[in-house]
């Protein structure tokens, strides 16, 4: 008899473990408690052509060589001619009123080599104990300066994660550099030796996204897979005879929906309630960050020559992060206009985000105007603000460790896994992979 796995969540961890399960020939039952699939992938209009509401974009290569998760999906669902990258552009960080490069030779902003005024002397002990955590800013901030920490490092993880380099995880956030820290006795030893453990082709691109938006890539799996459902909450789980009873639906017209496996591709909130009631289990606790992105179509506008730009924290604005998006992807062109799009929204300072969609595309208009050093801005011919409530999961240090025991526990009851960002880190390729590795989890714990 095929056994049948219910994936709770229809983000592109859950597509991507139910695209696996389906291949294998196990019956497989997305269930998505929104009106469409695809989480934080989805593709809107501005202007007449199509614009990111979500992520615009992923890492082609996987740290381990060869293609990226998030590449090898697209390719299994049709469409790896559909890949294109962004041009050649520099970015910046605006600092005491200016647009400055990026510095090169770093690491997420980390310089590879240490300066006279701040420098990396030897400790008797690697940096970091053996499967041991702690933050990006302690480890940064006595071997490089808070300078370097807050104009650069914390910009580029704000980007990330809207998070704070003195609060997120090394062991996340850096992986390479936590596992080289455990070896490396200065700061610039480990950084080199992350470096060095960087695979795929030297010079090539670095990202891509799907021509004709990411919600292709969103629809192109769900048409693999042969029973999505949406607009449906689970709001129960139980074990029930050898499997599991699933309680679906509204309050008035809850049913159930029984299975031999389950994948909680779900937000850890909603997972740690799912599994409140399996025995001897809780979930992992993590915060998240709130984030809006304001698009703004402008009349063709002469922009400096970058791909975009980046403002600190401690350069007092709303706005975090610009991206001047049609220079950025040459494919979205579109004539007559300029398309930037700016995020706002930092963990801990969300405040902003309670403005009106009206009142935040002023805002961030005004900003934008500040900071280019122009007067003021061209009046937009087409604006969209997009929220994205409790979006981007703050990891403390030793997440990973809460995660692995969780999983650990799990393994003792028949044929559940958990996946996505609240357990394997954020960007599509950790999502995707994520939710393969679940998917590989349930089919070993139902013999396939």
């Amino acid at each position: 008899m095929t056994k049948r796995v219910v994936v709770v969540g229809g983000g592109i961890a859950g597509l991507a473990a139910a695209h696996r399960l389906a291949g294998a020939g196990v019956d497989v039952v997305v269930v998505e408690q929104g009106e469409r699939p695809g989480g934080k992938l989805r593709t809107g209009t501005l202007a007449g052509g199509p614009v990111e509401r979500g992520a615009e974009s992923f890492l082609v290569a996987d740290p381990a060589g060869g293609p990226s998760a998030a590449l090898r999906l697209a390719e299994a669902v049709g469409l790896a001619g559909a890949v294109v990258h962004p041009t050649a552009g520099r970015a910046a960080v605006s600092l005491d009123g200016s647009l400055r490069d990026l510095p090169s030779g770093t690491l997420m902003g980390i310089p590879l080599r240490s300066e006279e005024a701040v420098p990396d002397v030897p400790s008797a002990a690697p940096l970091l104990a053996p499967g041991g955590d702690v933050t990006v800013g302690e480890l940064v901030r006595p071997r490089r300066g808070d300078a370097v920490v807050d104009h650069y490092v914390e910009p580029l993880l704000g980007g990330v994660y809207a998070g704070r380099a003195d609060a997120l995880s090394l062991r996340m956030a850096l992986p390479a550099l936590a596992d080289a820290a455990e070896r490396s006795h200065t700061l610039t030893e480990a950084l080199q030796a992350a470096v060095a453990a960087r695979s795929g082709p030297p010079g090539g691109p670095v990202f891509g996204t799907i021509e004709g938006g990411m919600s292709r890539l969103v629809e192109a799996v769900a048409a693999t897979l042969p029973d999505v459902r949406l607009g449906l909450p689970v709001r129960a789980l139980h074990r029930h005879g050898a499997g599991w009873r699933l309680t679906v639906g509204s309050t008035r017209d809850a049913g159930t929906l029984d299975a031999d496996g389950v994948v909680l591709a779900v937000p850890a909130t909603p997972a740690a309630r799912l599994l409140s009631t399996v025995d001897g289990v809780a979930g992992v606790p993590l915060d998240y960050a709130s984030v809006a992105l304001v698009a703004l179509a402008l009349p063709v506008t002469k922009l400096p020559d970058l791909s975009g730009f980046l403002v600190p924290a401690t350069e007092g604005h709303a706005v975090k992060a610009v991206t001047f998006f049609d220079r950025k992807w040459a494919h979205l062109q579109r004539p007559g206009v300029t398309v930037l799009r700016a995020s706002v929204g930092r963990h801990g300072d969300e405040q902003v985000l309670q403005r009106t969609d009206v009142n935040l595309v002023e805002l961030v208009r005004h900003e934008l105007a500040v900071l280019l050093g122009i007067d003021v801005l061209p009046d937009h011919v087409d604006s969209g603000v997009y929220r994205w409530g409790g979006a981007l999961p703050q990891y403390r240090p030793h997440h990973r460790e809460r995660v692995e025991h969780l999983r650990a526990t799990l393994r003792t009851h028949p044929a559940i896994a958990v996946a996505g960002a609240a357990y394997d880190g954020v960007g599509i390729p950790a999502c995707v992979k994520s939710g393969w590795a679940a998917a590989g989890s349930v089919l070993e714990g139902l013999g396939e």
